[in-house]
């Protein structure tokens, strides 16, 4: 949620900024609302400074034994204009967070100008593309030629439908052995607190943290009797509000938490995109990274995710790049991203396996988390940061497609041997 004070005092300042996402900011319609919100305040003002007046009088009146039924009568005839003006001066607060809600995360400066992804900039690559003595597969050949057929699309489609899949046998123990190789770096070697969080929340979780009302549509919504429940799109939702409602004293500040969490997204909005495999599925792993921080040290932390995500790839040995999204690339509830792309040979191009971002006070405003700034003793909204670290479906895409060897087996890592049982190649 933007600030409120700001956009009643520069409207037109929050209009240019989020004119370089593409959104049109309506100032007309803030200010209308503005205006009245003033004119009412003023209204109950005057209203509620007679009406205490007049009570004093009533007072008096009844002291000295006169007759007060003339005054009784004009004082309900205040208190019902007072309960006017507090209702319309409550219609347009419920109005001015209706759009406020709506409205995206102003930018930060050193965004990129740009339309879409194609307007996205290289930060940085590590690694270089393995060379192959034949032609690389991509992972969904490498699975079903794995023994048993080890990535069955197939049996999912029968079982929940499309954009599902079984793993088995090796492949189920790797997907498993990413995830403990991603929790063990985190909090071992990063100092993250591991968390265990529900899967299932309720809609004002997802409104701290941006992803209702705009985006239900992407959304699983559960419901059992007079209970709604919506299933986690990630784990930055449960995590994040950890600190909903929160005062939290400056020493405890950094908090990093990370969280191996099921996802589960519609996928509404991408029609036709990656159709086959598991790039994009309505249900898949992730271990994801919440950093909530000072407001001061919020850019630098969010160099502390981006790098702690791509010590993962580092351990798996998996070249990738890190690119800074462009302003019409920027996701609703984020100033800054970085989005870490990893390459699939497969594919022959890098896909995203990470994405972290900054969203400033964004969440904070919206969950009531805030930290006491130990110069002013009074409470200001925290920021929040989240990232994968990594996406674990993507994760075992990319050891497939850059470990593959030409009899079709897969070599496993170095660094997820021991979570294998010391083996060291799946076969088909």
């Amino acid at each position: 949620m933007l600030d409120a004070r700001l956009l009643r005092s520069d409207p037109v300042a929050v209009a240019a900024n989020l004119a370089r996402r593409g959104f049109t900011l309506d100032v007309g319609r803030f200010q209308a609302l503005e205006d009245r919100r003033k004119t009412a305040q003023v209204a109950a003002d005057e209203v509620r400074a007679a009406r205490n007046a007049h009570a004093k009088n009533v007072g008096k009146a009844k002291a000295q034994g006169q007759d007060i039924s003339s005054l009784l009568a004009a004082g309900e005839e205040l208190g019902n204009r007072m309960a006017g003006l507090d209702q319309e001066l409550a219609d347009v607060q419920a109005e001015f967070d209706e759009l406020v809600l709506g409205l995206p995360n102003l930018l930060h400066e050193s965004v990129p100008n740009g339309r879409d992804e194609t307007d996205n900039v290289e930060v940085r690559r590590w690694g270089v593309p393995r060379p192959f003595e034949f032609a690389p597969l991509d992972h969904v050949a490498i699975g079903e030629k794995l023994a048993n057929t080890a990535m069955d699309f197939e049996a999912a489609g029968r079982i929940s439908g499309a954009r599902f899949v079984v793993l088995k046998g090796g492949l189920a123990r790797l997907h498993r052995a990413l995830i403990q190789y991603m929790l063990d770096l985190h909090t071992g070697e990063h100092g993250y607190t591991e968390i265990y969080a529900p899967y299932l929340v309720a809609r004002s979780a997802l409104v701290g943290t941006g992803q209702l009302p705009k985006f239900e549509a992407d959304l699983f919504r559960v419901t059992s009797g007079d209970m709604e429940f919506f299933l986690i799109p990630t784990a930055e939702v449960p995590v994040t509000n950890l600190a909903r409602e929160s005062i939290l004293e400056a020493n405890t500040l950094p908090r990093r938490y990370a969280a191996h969490t099921p996802c589960f997204r519609s996928e509404a909005g991408s029609y036709g995109r990656d159709t086959r495999g598991m790039i994009r599925q309505h249900q898949f792993e992730k271990v994801e990274l919440v950093h909530i921080v000072k407001p001061e040290d919020s850019y630098a932390e969010l160099e502390v995710l981006v790098g702690n995500a791509e010590k993962v790839l580092q351990g798996l040995d998996l070249p990738y790049r890190v690119v800074a999204l462009c302003s019409g690339d920027v996701g609703f509830g984020s100033s800054k991203t970085y989005d870490i792309e990893v390459w699939l040979p497969g594919q022959q191009k890098y896909r995203e396996i990470s994405s972290c971002s900054n969203c400033e006070a964004f969440q904070a405003r919206r969950m009531q988390a805030r930290w006491r700034n130990p110069a002013t003793s009074k409470p200001e909204p925290v920021h929040t940061l989240n990232g994968s670290g990594l996406a674990v479906g993507r994760t075992l895409v990319a050891v497939l497609e850059n470990y593959q060897q030409a009899d079709g087996s897969v070599v496993v890592p170095p660094a997820l041997r021991k979570y294998m049982g010391g083996a060291e190649v799946i076969r088909g």
